[in-house]
């Protein structure tokens, strides 16, 4: 366990990112600063539109974002199954064209990308839970229907709304469930992709705490331990039927251990979504945070997973010093003394 999870400190806090002032701020010296909002994303081409829906899933590869799946409102009436590419440098939207045996139309559904195959495992189409697997070959477009060996009874429970995570050698399921249950977390399902076995893998507790608690609609980002390069997952947040967590865990995927971290989200919140920088932070924005009221929210946190580097705490200094970098030219950038790399961060 890393100092920064020992002690406590700023390293293993969440920390808000966005807010809305209360009347009584309106004078204060400390005004929050709103920034005009703008499209950064336009379709290649003017018959291209991204289909409006919930609850798709999305995945970076390289410069290019997956999105596949999703569901319009009334939740199950409007499903998709295509696979939307968007250029995050140049800002492109498009449509991939692919062949083979596609996924039903399915939202809730888990992605993750391995050696230049996209997997998508179990779903929804708002009546029946899946526990499909397909594997899109990104270089080719094709899809195909994975079947495993294994026996029926064998095969992990029907679900959506879990995470995955993987070691290049198996893919692991993380959570998830039905609108009536959700799956724990002691022992975790793990598609091995040389065997085309599903397999069954015993998870170690973390002391007297525990394991975490069954979950769906939670996050969950993957990093890499800076010491040994072993991966670690961490899951934060979701919903067990009966509360909203905002409990922060992560497991070893060697050694399949879990921990519990210090962190807790100041909100509780599922049906969020997380995402992790390179360097080890974790940024969670918005979720349900009331089932009573279906109240949602906008918020943005971040927390850091690991101790950040000097270059990473003086690039974060830096930026709330001088909030208006990113509004200067990159030849402006690169006489104050910034490096190409990290004008890059700031467009």
């Amino acid at each position: 366990m890393s100092s920064a999870e020992q002690d406590g400190s700023q390293f293993n806090k969440f920390e808000k990112l966005s807010w809305r002032p209360s009347i009584r701020d309106s004078g204060s010296k400390k005004r929050a600063r709103w920034l005009q909002a703008r499209r950064i994303f336009s379709p290649s081409c003017p018959n291209l539109r991204i289909p409006n829906r919930f609850l798709r899933e999305a995945v970076l590869h390289g410069n290019n974002l997956l999105v596949f799946g999703g569901t319009g409102i009334p939740f199950g009436e409007n499903n998709g199954n295509e696979v939307h590419v968007c250029n995050v440098q140049y800002k492109r939207w498009n449509l991939l064209t692919c062949k083979g045996k596609k996924p039903n139309k399915i939202y809730g559904q888990a992605m993750v990308i391995i050696n230049g195959y996209l997997y998508v495992f179990g779903g929804t189409t708002g009546y029946l839970y899946s526990t499909d697997l397909h594997r899109l070959d990104l270089s080719t477009r094709e899809w195909t229907h994975l079947k495993p060996n294994n026996t029926p009874s064998d095969l992990p429970e029907e679900r959506y709304r879990h995470e995955l995570a993987h070691d290049r050698q198996r893919i692991y399921i993380l959570g998830g469930g039905t609108s009536w249950t959700s799956y724990p977390m002691d022992k975790i399902h793990a598609y091995n992709l040389e065997t085309n076995y599903w397999e069954e893998i015993v998870t170690k507790q973390h002391g007297q705490i525990g394991y975490p608690a069954a979950r769906r609609c939670h996050s969950c980002v993957q990093v890499k331990d800076a010491l040994f390069l072993l991966p670690e997952v961490f899951i934060c947040g979701g919903y067990n039927g009966e509360l909203i967590l905002s409990d922060l865990w992560k497991i070893n995927l060697q050694t399949f251990q879990w921990t519990k971290l210090l962190a807790t989200m100041p909100e509780p919140a599922y049906f969020h979504c997380a995402a992790v920088t390179p360097a080890g932070c974790m940024y969670v924005h918005g979720g349900v945070v009331n089932m009573f009221g279906n109240r949602r929210s906008g918020s943005l946190y971040k927390v850091w997973l690991v101790v950040p580097s000097l270059l990473e705490l003086t690039w974060e200094k830096l930026l709330k010093t001088f909030p208006h970098l990113a509004q200067l030219s990159s030849l402006q950038l690169l006489g104050l003394g910034l490096t190409h790399t990290l004008i890059q961060r700031l467009k």
